[in-house]
């Protein structure tokens, strides 16, 4: 099969921007290195748009809302059946595109990556089927119209399931759209605006910039011709996107930074819950928002609870992306790798008890940014590891005396976007799930449900992604009185 940057060079894609329908140049030329993180090395370079590339594709995105909003539901679903049927059938390059671009090994690429993010797209298309844009309250006609021109700024970590996530269900709800994916895993979203221009999208509904924070994001956000703009990112950099939205007041969607807990009640399975709960803290390397890094456990079972935590992550190896026996591949980029290697000894420092893992590149590797899985125990809630997003394979053990105790920690956070609870019974199981503050909670590691709405509480933003929820995000609500 061809290589990633075989096929976008062949088709002269990988350094254009998908604009009103056609691949287009850039109009600046400012340039990018995408590194691959398990060599180290530059693979090629990327351009970086800039305010004129921005006002191109929002000008497309805008010329193209009026047909489009007006749309038949059904036939926008049909091209997203025809979006989710080409993803399907290109999911081994979109695996190998993301092993390249952000490290991730290709087992997982192929079994999460793409898969969860291809659902996204069926799940916006069974949506047409059933809702309803028009409905009535009494004499009330309580319509449900697009917003307008939306602005998608998506992460690096996820760098296709969260273009799907923002770009399926506003494009459903009858929203055009201009997307900036991350500059430092730009190769998926070129894939993907290959496969909405074969599936036979009108020109203009979406529009593909490559670039940087300050040269795109930042552009798009302060644009008078966007409607609303939808960011998953950092709080730091979620806070400056509202802020440059501020003056015209747009509607603003943020996911931004988490620190989940997984509670593990005393009656709880722990072979089964403390294996799992380390699988869930390690997944995507721990570049996840939601990732459940805070395991607050019974104090009394604290060596127990150890010992099946060190068993786990020895289970855990750490290697080539692309060879089948790696479970874990490379940390996504060297800036990461630095903050990761910075918490661990920030953990360390504080006295945190270091059970596995540590500092420095895994195993015996000696190139590529490959971080040691990592778990802290007697780690207190005061401390930075607990309270900081390392965004990394970095777990605190946390020990409690009582469920009051428990909840108390779950919550000592700014954040609240996932939580996880594990026990037996079932009613104080759902107890301290409704007692905790946050966007999602997981009970007993369940199949993962892409209708269930995520977002966050306090820090983590607002907003929701996923399901119904996830395209109302993207509507208008009109009340015309008299209607019937």
């Amino acid at each position: 099969m061809m290589t990633t940057l075989a096929h976008l060079s062949s088709n002269g894609h990988l350094d254009k921007f998908f604009i009103d329908g056609r691949w287009v140049e850039p109009r600046g030329a400012a340039r990018g290195a995408l590194v691959n993180p398990a060599t180290e090395e530059n693979v090629c370079q990327v351009p970086l748009g800039d305010s004129d590339d921005v006002d191109a594709a929002v000008a497309a995105a805008r010329k193209a809302f009026a047909s489009w909003s007006h749309s038949e539901p059904a036939s926008r679903a049909a091209l997203l059946d025809r979006l989710w049927a080409l993803l399907e059938a290109r999911g081994e390059l979109l695996a190998q595109c993301m092993s390249l671009e952000m490290g991730a090994a290709i087992g997982y690429a192929r079994t999460a990556q793409v898969p969860l993010a291809i659902a996204h797209v069926k799940v916006a298309s069974e949506l047409l089927a059933t809702f309803s844009f028009v409905k009535q309250r009494g004499q009330t006609a309580i319509a449900h119209e697009a917003i307008g021109v939306c602005a998608l700024i998506t992460p690096w970590n996820w760098p296709l399931y969260q273009v799907t996530a923002k770009v399926a269900p506003a494009l459903a709800a009858g929203c055009t759209v201009v997307l900036k994916p991350s500059e430092l895993s730009p190769l998926s979203a070129l894939l993907f605006a290959e496969a909405i221009e074969d599936a036979g999208f009108p020109a203009g509904v979406f529009n593909l910039v490559q670039g940087d924070g300050p040269g795109v994001g930042a552009v798009l956000a302060s644009h008078p011709d966007v409607d609303m703009i939808s960011i998953t990112g950092s709080t730091r950099a979620g806070i400056a996107v509202a802020q440059a939205a501020a003056p015209t007041v747009k509607r603003v969607a943020q996911e931004l930074g988490g620190k989940s807990p997984n509670v593990i009640l005393p009656d709880a399975d722990l072979d089964r819950a403390i294996s799992l709960g380390v699988a869930a803290a390690f997944r995507n390397l721990g570049q996840s928002c939601s990732a459940p890094t805070r395991m607050i456990v019974p104090r009394a079972r604290l060596p127990e609870v150890e010992a099946i935590a060190r068993r786990a992550a020895a289970q855990i190896v750490v290697g080539d992306p692309l060879s089948g026996a790696t479970t874990h591949g490379a940390i996504a980029n060297r800036a990461q790798f630095d903050r990761i290697q910075t918490m661990i000894g920030v953990g360390i420092a504080d006295g945190a008890r270091l059970l596995t893992g540590g500092p420095g590149r895994a195993g015996d590797l000696n190139v590529g940014l490959f971080v040691k899985p990592t778990i802290f125990s007697d780690v207190h809630t005061s401390m930075r590891i607990a309270q900081e997003e390392v965004f990394g394979p970095v777990l605190c053990i946390i020990p409690y005396d009582t469920i009051e105790e428990a909840v108390t920690i779950a919550n000592d956070t700014v954040y609240g976007l996932g939580a996880h609870v594990q026990g037996g019974d079932m009613d104080a199981v759902r107890d301290v799930a409704t007692r905790i503050r946050s966007g999602q909670v997981h009970i007993n590691y369940p199949a993962w449900d892409p209708h269930a709405p995520f977002g966050g509480y306090k820090q983590s933003g607002n907003g929701r992604e996923y399901g119904l929820e996830g395209m109302l995000e993207y509507l208008e609500i009109k009340s015309i009185l008299g209607y019937f």
